[in-house]
């Protein structure tokens, strides 16, 4: 509390006091205040002015500030003040409110220091490198200056510790977007999204304040090997919501839903009469069938996978394989497109038909024309 002083009445100050003064000169190292009806001089030394190191007493205070100090110290000419213990004691009383409360505040930082970050609270308050950001922060320097929302996180007034965290601000901020979202998209709505990380399985696609998965077999209507062959990090995708999971806070997402299906206008990219090439995806007794577009199969009935007589169609096929078909019909009503290895091969000189135009004639059973001739001429002897 100030000490009430009144006009005339001369104030001889005891240590504990807490009184007002004005500022009548800035020195290097001191502080030279005028404390009303005392008779003699206020000194603040420089290390009474802050809770932090400062070099110059000019970084603090100017000439005809008025402030409240704490006496320290009198002596026969001087009274010694704390501009620092004042402010300190108020200080305390604040952050334990905002340590109950976990209110968040801002502050300026003030240093950049060999483990984190210190901000003048009127105490000393020390954010760690580690909750400054929710990710790694190789270099600090360009936080000096800044100022940071923060939260109490420890706070131990005996020790003087005031441990401060600008990532639990984040982090909550972040909490309470993703819990926003959750209640606020449905099953079936398209979004707009930010690939954020990429894995064996399939993508997280940041939707506004939360990740949701895109599995791999919803990234394309073709088959994908794995994600990083068609998607980047940072690129910008359309994604429809499957499902969402608000309990465990998870979300179902398909960039394969909002692409235009692989049949639609089949009929304007493939036709009748068609020669194109395809890769086996997967064999079966009645024949083959054959990716000839991105999502897109057609079968090649086991009739019409070699001209030669196969039991199976492993016989000649594997999954995997490219080959050339020729398109016999394609239904897109009906989501069919019939294919023929067979049409394309060609008459190689082992076929039937070759056999049949290069066999030679059957051998005559009568004797030759010569013979018949010359037995003629024996006969006219």
């Amino acid at each position: 509390m100030v000490e009430d002083i009144n006009q005339g009445e001369v104030f001889v100050p005891e240590v504990g006091d807490v009184v007002e003064g004005i500022v009548t000169k800035v020195e290097d190292k001191q502080v030279i205040v005028d404390i009303k009806n005392c008779k003699q001089m206020g000194i603040i030394p420089i290390s009474e002015l802050s809770s932090l190191h400062i070099e110059k007493a000019s970084d603090v205070v100017e000439e005809n500030d008025k402030l409240e100090l704490a006496v320290i110290k009198v002596e026969e000419e001087a009274v010694i003040l704390s501009k620092s213990k004042v402010a300190a004691d108020k200080a305390w009383v604040e952050l334990e409110r905002k340590f109950e409360n976990k209110e968040v505040f801002e502050a300026e930082v003030k240093d950049v220091v060999k483990g984190g970050l210190v901000v003048d609270l009127g105490v000393r308050g020390f954010i760690p490198a580690s909750l400054v950001e929710p990710h790694y922060v190789e270099d600090f320097s360009d936080y000096k200056g800044k100022t940071l929302t923060l939260m109490v996180v420890e706070l131990n007034r005996e020790k003087n510790r005031v441990i401060l965290s600008h990532r639990a601000v984040v982090e909550k901020e972040q909490e309470e977007k993703k819990q926003q979202v959750l209640q606020s998209i449905q099953p079936g709505d398209v979004l707009e999204g930010t690939v954020q990380r990429l894995a064996d399985f399939g993508a997280f696609v940041d939707i506004g304040g939360i990740d949701g998965l895109v599995h791999i077999s919803q990234i394309s209507h073709a088959h994908v090997d794995k994600p990083s062959d068609v998607l980047q990090e940072g690129e910008k995708v359309k994604v429809k919501v499957l499902s969402v999971d608000r309990d465990n806070g998870r979300v179902s997402l398909s960039i394969k839903e909002t692409l235009p299906g692989p049949w639609e206008n089949i009929s304007e990219k493939i036709k009748s009469g068609d020669v194109v090439e395809g890769t086996v995806q997967r064999l079966v007794s009645f024949g083959a069938f054959v990716e000839v577009l991105p999502g897109v199969e057609g079968l090649v009935h086991i009739s019409q996978i070699s001209k030669k007589h196969i039991g199976t169609p492993q016989e000649v096929l594997e999954e995997g394989q490219k080959v050339k078909v020729k398109v016999l019909d394609v239904n897109e009503e009906e989501k069919r497109i019939s294919l023929s290895i067979k049409e394309l091969e060609d008459d190689g000189p082992g076929s039937e038909e070759d056999f049949r135009k290069y066999r030679p004639k059957e051998e005559s059973t009568g004797f030759q024309l010569s013979e018949m001739i010359g037995e003629q001429l024996n006969k006219l002897k």
